[in-house]
């Protein structure tokens, strides 16, 4: 390496990109210093010319002439706002693992200059967060992807905790057979949804929750039933992606509520005036346990008011519980 000037603007590069940004840059002794670290002897006109060439090629170098030039890399393509989104998107979810986590944060750090990668560093400092232990989930989406994008059919397995913190097999330990169309992102947890042949409908599947996934020879089934399918308006209406018996529910709630209904159900959800200080709402949702937690959780500020056959169902809860609490 030592002498093998070929390499110079190479290593030029190298060092604006590690050592600035829009905030540090290195002054022409500095830079020749460095230089000097990979074997590369360098002369002032000679690093000019360099520095030249390289924004010629189309990199936002910045000259800053004091009493010697000062250099630095900017507009690396990514903004730092940006980069510290992603940052906290990576820390944030919940199915990346730490070890998984701390990887990507690294590699997004490498695409800015250190001293900024510094700043990312201080968002990574978050504690507390539940974090998945299935390193092959990351490998799991990545698999899933590949396999929609080749139009094929995967098979895997999927399991189940139990009580004793094992891991147990659904479906009997057989194999599911699904055409993968889409991954989503609800609750904190990431979903595959695909055509069930079988079962004739789209199903979803939680992404840390499946084994062995392979990419079979069979292409792809459900193309109708995907683009007849509304992920969003599928995610809105099942709670915890939990499946239930799908219904029209109209709810009463009060003024105060109408942001978390808006932020559950859209925008586009019909509201209209009840008695005073509630409004009503109708919605469709999988009437599930989860549902009504969601509905207890809200207080007396929600009321199921229809169909009768859910409100019904609501009160055998409530009855239930009081059974268990005295």
């Amino acid at each position: 390496m030592a002498g093998d000037n070929r390499l110079r603007i190479l290593y030029l590069l190298k060092i604006l990109w590690e050592e600035t940004d829009e905030e540090h840059a290195l002054k022409t002794t500095e830079i020749i210093e460095e230089l000097e670290k990979y074997g590369s002897v360098v002369e002032r006109k000679t690093l000019a010319k360099d520095i030249t060439a390289l924004q010629d090629f189309g990199l936002d170098i910045l000259c800053e002439k004091k009493e010697q030039n000062y250099y630095r890399l900017v507009n690396r393509g990514f903004e730092l706002a940006e980069l510290k989104l992603l940052v906290d998107s990576v820390q944030s979810s919940k199915f990346i693992t730490e070890k998984k986590s701390g990887e990507l944060i690294r590699k997004i750090e490498g695409l800015t200059g250190r001293g900024e990668a510094k700043e990312l560093q201080r968002q990574v400092l978050v504690s507390g967060r539940l974090k998945a232990d299935n390193e092959k989930i990351y490998y799991n989406v990545d698999r899933i992807h590949t396999a929609i994008s080749k139009n094929v059919q995967i098979r895997f397995k999927y399991f189940q905790w139990n009580e004793k913190k094992e891991q147990i097999l659904r479906h009997g330990g057989k194999s599911y057979e699904v055409s993968p169309w889409t991954l989503c992102w609800d609750d904190d947890n990431y979903y595959m949804i695909g055509f069930d042949a079988g079962a004739g409908q789209m199903r979803h599947y939680r992404v840390d929750k499946m084994m062995d996934i392979e990419l079979s020879e069979k292409r792809r089934d459900g193309m109708k039933q995907f683009r007849s399918f509304n992920v969003a308006e599928h995610t809105a209406k099942v709670f915890g992606m939990f499946d239930g018996d799908e219904e029209q529910v109209t709810l009463r709630v009060k003024n105060g509520l109408a942001g978390v209904i808006i932020d559950r159900f859209g925008k586009d959800v019909p509201i209209r005036p009840d008695r005073e200080g509630y409004f009503r709402v109708r919605v469709k949702v999988a009437v599930s346990l989860q549902f009504f937690g969601w509905i207890a959780a809200l207080g007396e500020d929600v009321e199921i008011i229809a169909p009768e056959a859910v409100v019904e169902r609501m009160r055998d809860l409530v009855e239930s519980l009081k059974g268990i609490y005295g």
